[in-house]
């Protein structure tokens, strides 16, 4: 009876030691993980900017006078050649020889800027024959398998953004054309004015097709020669301007791809770097410092179809794509950090395998708000946490949350 006692106790005591022995054991650490995922990695400046037509006509009185209460409204479309007021010219004018002077000078400016626009509709129609050749070249050898998939995208959305600079060269050619022969009408009615002492009312006529963005004289009143009248633009054709940080201009070139969200659609928009300006300005932050910001232009390559409804001066949100790199390990830029004890720029993740964390050095690519491209250290399917807990150590055992 001792004896079983005895042994009842000793298997009580082992008992409760093993029980203590569990009490007090580490639990496993409970953690987020994720999976390392091959896909395309794109690195990109985010900034706010606004749209514009890309060519904004200023319909300018083309000699002094009285202008008469016109009937057109902002918003109203217009055809090209179609009559949008009219200007009774006074009488003192017609003997005044400065006014013949202004005129003729006028009408001189506006072949000179009838050349210019000549000129740059002959560069872009030169880029855009250029544009043509890479994209089927780009396409031939996509084709045959030497040429990635992003390579021939880009080319093929290069040769859209040439072909919408070429429309607007055109447009800026006819809007220069039609200024000219205004100049001259002005002029010839002047001249004829003078001869028998009277003007009968001139028509101005809108230069292009498109929609009334501006009534700058709503109402009837007297305009000197140049006096802003109306402003006409396509929206049809819309182009995005951006004030990027300086030091994130110098990374900017052009040609290179650009998303436009945030701007109230469905859809993400597709543009390209048009231009970016060569002279930089200071802007005053809404924390009141004071920034180097550099204008970017963007032609939108995305047709008008798909972003119908933007106008003239809209806010949107632009990601101008400084890199990309397809088929690449991609984790959560929250499960990189920098490696404890080592130098900067050293990186290191927790890889989890066999229940335990087990601290892997990674080379890291780039990484983005959102993810992070890593070089070395990694291979697809293996699994890291994310936001590794304060204190976790290498070796700790984990459970997935």
């Amino acid at each position: 009876m001792q004896m079983g006692t005895k042994w009842l106790l000793a298997g009580a005591g082992v008992a409760l030691l093993a029980l203590l022995g569990w009490a007090f054991a580490p639990r496993p650490v409970k953690v987020d993980l994720a999976e390392v995922r091959t896909g395309l990695f794109e690195a990109g400046i985010e900034e706010d900017g606004k749209t514009q037509v890309v060519q904004r006509y200023q319909v300018a009185a083309p000699l002094a006078g009285r202008w008469l209460r016109p009937t057109l409204e902002a918003g109203d479309a217009v055809q090209a050649g179609q009559v949008m007021g009219q200007i009774e010219a006074s009488l003192a004018p017609l003997r005044d020889a400065r006014s013949r002077a202004e005129l003729a000078a006028q009408a001189e400016a506006a072949e000179a800027e009838l050349g210019r626009a000549q000129a740059r509709l002959a560069a872009a129609t030169a880029a855009l024959a250029l544009a043509q050749k890479k994209e089927q070249r780009s396409a031939t050898l996509g084709a045959q398998g030497f040429v990635a998939g992003a390579q021939h995208e880009d080319a093929a959305l290069a040769l859209k953004a040439a072909a919408a600079e070429q429309r607007s060269a055109q447009a800026e050619r006819h809007m220069a054309q039609h200024a000219l022969e205004q100049a001259q009408a002005a002029l010839g009615a002047f001249q004829a004015g003078a001869a028998r002492g009277r003007v009968d009312a001139f028509e101005l006529r809108a230069p292009v097709a498109g929609q009334v963005l501006r009534v700058h004289q709503p109402s009837e009143t007297l305009v000197a020669l140049g006096t802003p009248l109306i402003e006409l633009g396509d929206l049809a054709q819309l182009e995005v301007v951006a004030e990027l940080l300086s030091t994130d201009a110098l990374q900017i070139q052009p040609g290179q791809p650009v998303r436009i969200e945030r701007w109230g659609g469905p859809a993400v928009l597709q543009g390209r770097v048009l231009r970016v300006e060569p002279g930089a300005f200071t802007k005053v932050s809404a924390l009141g410092v004071e920034e180097q910001r550099v204008r970017v232009q963007i032609g939108l390559v995305s047709p008008p179809e798909q972003r119908r409804g933007l106008g003239d001066g809209y806010r949107v949100g632009v990601r101008v794509l400084t890199q990309q790199r397809a088929d690449v390990p991609l984790v959560p830029v929250s499960a990189v950090f920098p490696l404890p004890g080592a130098a900067a720029g050293r990186h290191a993740v927790f890889r989890v395998e066999g229940g335990r964390a087990q601290l892997r050095e990674v080379k890291l690519g780039a990484r983005n708000e959102r993810e992070a491209w890593i070089g070395e250290g990694l291979k697809p399917g293996d699994r890291v946490i994310v936001y590794p807990p304060q204190g976790l150590l290498d070796g700790a055992r984990v459970k997935p949350r």
